[in-house]
């Protein structure tokens, strides 16, 4: 035996990857552990995906961001919770969950550090062309789950090229839910007395992030934004936190546009922390998180299983 192979093998026994026997065997990674997790793509053998063909043809493929949240939340915060739920819903319903892009479309959000956006187009071609090549594998149906809202045009463009374009059948996992979820656990929650505009990065995001990735959120860094508005929209917010349909599709229409188009309406033009809302986020709960990734999970459940009813697997 060599000098180069003896000091080979004294260090891989004592990293532990030889076992007594001179076997290779796993060991712990330098980072915290990676827990395994069923039917998502990037933790899968090849065998595995094979074996999964057999069962189902459909694919979760979330749609997501890589966007600031903040001072408490992290810049992937909608492509991990996006991530995490289609993973619950894969322990449950016999689905693949294809991660493909992290970055999303927001060019609102630049003037804050550690956000990363892509045009339109590109991503749509990114998500079209990963499909096909899950088609060639034998997948057939997906489920575009879309975590960002800034991505709701790039969703359906990406379900309307898709069912246009190639062989496959897609559907937008959100806008099919409504049908299928029981919101009675969402009312049950406690709620401010007075209605506030709470939006990107506020309670709601910070609720879901503490269920879903509780270990990336920094509670000591929760700060309640100060919003600066144009002023046709402050005299627009009330009816928007009201409820009223029109005033929130047009306040929507142009809040949290690039700083490019001049509308004074970028995250960081209108707030001092990046959160898009005037609720304190430190009012986020866990609870609150649990019952909207569980009711989401639930509905989309049901919706696959009554997919599979009216087409089963492998069908046409």
């Amino acid at each position: 035996m060599t000098r180069l192979v003896c000091i080979t093998l004294v260090a891989l026994a004592s990293s532990g990857t030889l076992s007594s026997s001179g076997t290779l065997s796993a060991q712990e990674g330098p980072l915290p552990t990676v827990q395994k997790v069923r039917n998502y793509l990037p933790h899968m053998t090849r065998p595995e995906v094979q074996d999964l063909l057999t069962r189902s043809d459909m694919v979760i493929i979330p749609v997501a961001s890589l966007e600031q949240h903040g001072l408490h939340l992290p810049i992937g915060t909608d492509y991990l919770n996006g991530v995490e739920r289609a993973k619950l819903i894969a322990q449950r319903a016999d689905v693949l969950v294809a991660p493909i892009l992290l970055p999303g479309q927001s060019p609102y959000h630049m003037g804050f550090t550690g956000t990363v956006t892509l045009p339109s187009t590109l991503i749509q071609e990114v998500y079209v062309e990963a499909a096909k090549s899950l088609m060639r594998h034998g997948f057939k149906r997906f489920l575009i789950l879309n975590a960002h809202g800034g991505n709701r045009a790039i969703t359906t463009f990406i379900v309307d090229r898709i069912n246009q374009e190639t062989g496959g059948i897609a559907v937008d996992l959100g806008a099919v839910l409504g049908p299928f979820t029981d919101r009675e656990p969402a009312r049950a929650l406690p709620r401010p007395a007075q209605a506030v505009f709470d939006r990107h990065g506020g309670t709601s995001e910070t609720s879901n992030s503490l269920y879903l990735i509780p270990q990336l959120v920094d509670l000591d860094g929760v700060t309640a934004a100060e919003l600066t508005l144009p002023p046709h929209m402050e005299r627009m917010l009330p009816e928007v936190v009201a409820g009223d349909p029109t005033a929130l599709v047009v306040f929507l229409a142009e809040g949290l546009k690039d700083e490019a188009t001049g509308k004074g309406t970028s995250a960081a033009q209108m707030s001092t922390t990046g959160v898009w809302g005037v609720r304190d986020p430190a009012e986020a709960t866990l609870e609150r998180g649990r019952v909207s990734a569980e009711s989401f999970v639930d509905a989309a459940v049901a919706f696959i299983e009554r997919w599979n009813e009216l087409r089963p697997p492998g069908t046409g």
